[in-house]
């Protein structure tokens, strides 16, 4: 299965080890992560400013998930009921890396995905549907 893990369940698994960490270590094992080079980006960005990493530690982490990773750069954003453009880049990675699912806190993200082609769930959701 082709996963798409937006960027708070990216930096969640790597600030804890919580179920995002695990819902990562499994993607990894069993099915193939997808990224898009936007969400790069927002967590390099993310992980110096919020959590204070060193520039130097953000760049290891984007560096394994490149590395770990199929990294989708889609031309435009995707055209969706949303007026948050990040959000956009992310189901336009989604679409163009042809992701069976994409796993996601974001409450707009979860708001519209009845709206969109690609399953949208929660990291819990994910990890339900895998266990169940």
């Amino acid at each position: 299965m082709r996963v798409l893990l937006d960027t708070n369940v990216l930096i969640a698994a790597f600030a804890t080890r919580g179920l995002c960490a695990d819902v990562l270590r499994t993607v990894l094992a069993e099915h193939e992560l997808v990224v898009g080079s936007t969400i790069l980006v927002e967590l390099q960005s993310v992980l110096v400013a919020k959590l204070q990493l060193s520039g130097i530690q953000a760049k290891k982490i984007v560096s394994f998930v490149r590395e770990q990773a199929d990294v989708i750069t889609a031309e435009q954003p995707a055209v969706l009921p949303s007026t948050d453009v990040d959000d956009q880049w992310v189901l336009a990675a989604a679409a163009a890396g042809n992701v069976d699912v994409l796993i996601t806190g974001d409450k707009d993200l979860l708001n519209i995905a009845d709206k969109v082609n690609v399953p949208i769930v929660t990291p819990r959701g994910f990890w339900e549907q895998l266990k169940g």
